[in-house]
């Protein structure tokens, strides 16, 4: 048992919608390419590793990511495939361990203790998986390993891309300490500031603060979580679930929503969207939150949680109204809507059903295999399909 210490595996798909994107279309393979809207306000969704070398990184405008990247491929991101993609990614997972707990479509915690009779030593069960992933899907995969979960999670980031670092037990300071603060989770931009102004730059650093200066900067709840981890504790376990802790989907505008009626109507069309994206993940959830960007990057969002799992675009979108009303629409626009559910559980979860709603479940099932066999525009509601009067008239 001792040669399995280091039992937590966290595994992290390379660039994984770029290389979904490869798979399809073989004429991408070693040139920059970038996967994300391709609009006048589009953002980048994944960048290939000859694309980051260039300055380009996820969550950048495609504007700047063109200027960065002029001769490389932009591609429209395809989010059903990479869903069909990732089931399959973690059906590869489960074949080795039934003890995984996704953090999103393309990245996992695994541990790995119960291998210990398979596999020599927990480095070999890390190159099994990616041999296996490669194998059966053509995707190149990178792993962490480490006696501490969120250490076998920086281990991976360290690897990429397509690459497997091993943090030995006891060893977990030596590898930690020399890393910048920023990479611990909870230090985001106001944390790091306030880091910055004790001296603190490195992980090390940190871990020689006195926790009383700590407590005093930044409070005791974030205090205690970062004096933990930087002294490479963490006693948390794998969780066992499915892929992504929550699904959702956001546009942003090429020109700002100026009236209620335009955020109604895109706020349904993007309800309808994530009504297809959860069927086809076979998900409901018991939470919906809505994420209203304005024309000056102000952002808001709003969540409300309910007692019967949503799926259908029709909850979502009574749901949506609701949280729509606790948002003001003002004269600074909307540039970017988002419509998201968490809380997930399988669709296939019995429930309470009325009369009424058991009729509404089954037509929105029956719409949502439509359109998975047609196409998403296939059946829309009636209000998505006209252009409102005033449109018509060129008014």
């Amino acid at each position: 048992m001792d040669r399995y210490q280091e039992r937590f595996l966290h595994v992290d798909m390379d660039a994984f919608f770029v290389e979904v994107e490869r798979l399809r279309d073989p004429s991408l393979a070693a040139i920059p390419v970038i996967v994300g809207g391709l609009g006048r306000r589009g953002v980048v969704a994944s960048a290939s590793y000859e694309a980051r070398a260039l300055g380009v990184r996820s969550a950048m405008p495609i504007g700047e990511a063109r200027r960065l990247c002029p001769h490389g491929r932009f591609v429209p991101p395809d989010h059903g495939r990479y869903e069909e993609v990732s089931k399959q990614v973690f059906a590869v997972f489960r074949s080795f361990t039934p003890l995984v707990e996704g953090l999103s479509v393309d990245e996992a915690f695994l541990d790995i203790s119960g291998l210990r009779l398979h596999y020599s030593e927990p480095a070999a069960v890390g190159q099994a998986l990616r041999e296996e992933i490669r194998s059966q899907l053509g995707l190149p995969a990178s792993v962490g390993i480490a006696a501490v979960k969120f250490i076998a999670k920086l281990a991976s980031d360290v690897a990429k891309p397509d690459g497997l670092i091993l943090v030995d037990a006891g060893k977990e300071l030596e590898f930690l300490h020399p890393m910048p603060v920023r990479r611990l989770w909870g230090v985001g931009e106001a944390t790091h500031a306030t880091l910055e102004s004790l001296g603190v730059a490195t992980i090390g650093e940190l871990a020689a603060v006195p926790e009383r200066i700590l407590f005093k900067r930044l409070g005791p709840s974030l205090a205690t979580h970062l004096s933990r981890l930087a002294a490479g504790r963490d006693p948390r376990e794998v969780e066992p679930g499915g892929g992504a802790k929550s699904i959702s989907v956001e546009h942003t505008y090429d020109n700002d929503l100026e009236s209620g009626d335009e955020v109604d109507r895109a706020l349904l069309s993007l309800c309808n969207r994530l009504a297809g994206r959860l069927h086809r993940a076979g998900m409901a959830g018991h939470t919906v939150t809505l994420k209203v960007r304005y024309g000056d990057f102000d952002t808001t969002t709003r969540s409300e949680t309910v007692g019967e799992p949503i799926a259908t675009g029709r909850k979502l979108w009574d749901e949506a109204r609701i949280l729509l009303e606790r948002v003001q629409i003002d004269r600074r626009g909307v540039r970017l809507l988002g419509i998201g559910v968490s809380g997930l559980v399988g669709a296939a979860t019995p429930r309470q059903l009325t009369l009424e709603t058991g009729g509404r479940d089954l037509a929105a099932e029956t719409v949502e295999k439509v359109r998975e066999r047609f196409g998403e525009d296939s059946v829309l509601p009636a209000s998505l399909i006209f252009d409102p009067p005033q449109k018509r008239r060129g008014e």
